[in-house]
C-alpha cells in the first residue's frame, strides 16, 4: 500500500452545515472566531453518528488529524487589529493560535488517545488528510483517524467542514 491509497473504511461522516444548521455553537475558551466551533460541531457530530455520546473506551487508539490551508483567519485577524491598534491580547489568544488547540479539545472530550496532527495542504486536501491517516495507521500509531477538513469563508462566516472517521470496519 502506497501512502496515497486509502486501506480504511468510512465509519461516519459529517459536514457543517447540514439541511437546517445555523452558525454552530460557541466553544469554551475560544473566542472571536469561528474556526473552533466548526472543528468542535462537526467532529462531535461525526463521533456521535458512530458512537452515540462520547467518551470512546480507553485505548481507542483514535487519532486526530486537522486539515486546513488557512486555519483561523479570523482569529489571526483580530490579533493583527489589536495590535495595530496597540490594544493588549487576551491570554486565550496564546492557547487558540495554533490549531492543535481545538484538535486537542476534541481529543479530550472524546477520549480519542491517539495522535493529533495538523496539516496545512499544498494539494488535495482530502487526499493529503487520508495520506497522514495511512501513515499513522501503517505505522501503529493509530487504530483509526477522525480526518477533520476546514476551510473558513472568507468573509468571517463559519465556513464549512467535513469529519470523516476513518478505520477497519468490524463486526459488533
Amino acid at each position: 500500500m502506497t501512502a496515497g491509497q486509502s486501506a480504511w473504511a468510512v465509519l461516519a461522516e459529517a459536514r457543517w452545515p447540514e439541511d437546517g444548521d445555523g452558525a454552530p455553537p460557541g466553544v469554551p475558551g475560544f473566542v472571536h472566531s469561528p474556526f473552533h466551533p466548526l472543528v468542535v460541531a462537526v467532529a462531535e457530530r461525526c463521533l456521535a453518528r458512530r458512537y452515540g455520546a462520547g467518551p470512546l473506551p480507553a485505548d481507542n487508539r483514535t487519532a486526530v488529524v486537522l486539515v486546513s490551508a488557512g486555519g483561523d483567519t479570523a482569529g489571526a485577524a483580530h490579533v493583527r487589529q489589536t495590535v495595530a491598534a496597540g490594544g493588549r491580547i487576551g491570554p486565550l489568544f496564546f492557547f487558540q493560535s495554533v490549531p492543535n488547540s481545538v484538535a486537542g479539545h476534541v481529543a479530550a472530550r472524546w477520549g480519542l488517545d491517539g495522535p493529533v496532527v495538523c496539516l496545512s495542504p499544498t494539494g488535495d486536501p482530502r487526499a493529503e488528510g487520508e495520506a497522514e491517516v495511512n501513515l499513522l495507521c501503517h505505522d501503529g500509531d493509530a487504530a483509526q483517524a477522525l480526518l477533520i477538513l476546514i476551510e473558513p469563508a472568507p468573509d468571517g462566516a463559519p465556513g464549512e467542514a467535513t469529519a470523516v472517521l476513518l478505520g477497519e470496519e468490524t463486526r459488533q
